[in-house]
């Protein structure tokens, strides 16, 4: 299984909500898919990040290439200080490690 961050900055008073609702509506219908959550940022409410859960990197480079995913990421854009930025994720499974202790 792999993870897709989308980093996203907002241009100020952008609100765009309803564009990764769009997006996560359609990536659904992508083979592979299997979740999505939206982050925004604590401080800084003009950062969102847009974690996607896929069963493998070919599942998501086909969403990444789709025509759909494109169409939407160009009404996207105005609203944006610049391009998102991808960083993709294998997940590592976490038995055999030792308990973090968390001050």
């Amino acid at each position: 299984m792999i993870k897709v961050i989308t980093g996203y900055r907002t241009k100020q008073g952008e609100d765009i909500e309803s564009i990764l609702f769009k997006l996560r509506s359609h990536a659904m219908t992508f083979p592979g898919f299997i979740g999505s959550e939206n982050l925004v940022g604590y401080a800084d409410t003009s950062i969102i990040a847009t974690a996607t859960s896929w069963e493998k990197g070919e599942h998501w480079r086909e969403w990444e290439k789709s025509g759909i995913r494109h169409a939407i990421l160009r009404e996207l854009r105005p609203k944006l200080e610049e391009d998102p930025r991808i960083t993709i994720y294998r997940i590592m499974p976490a038995t055999g490690w030792q308990s973090a202790t968390w001050s």
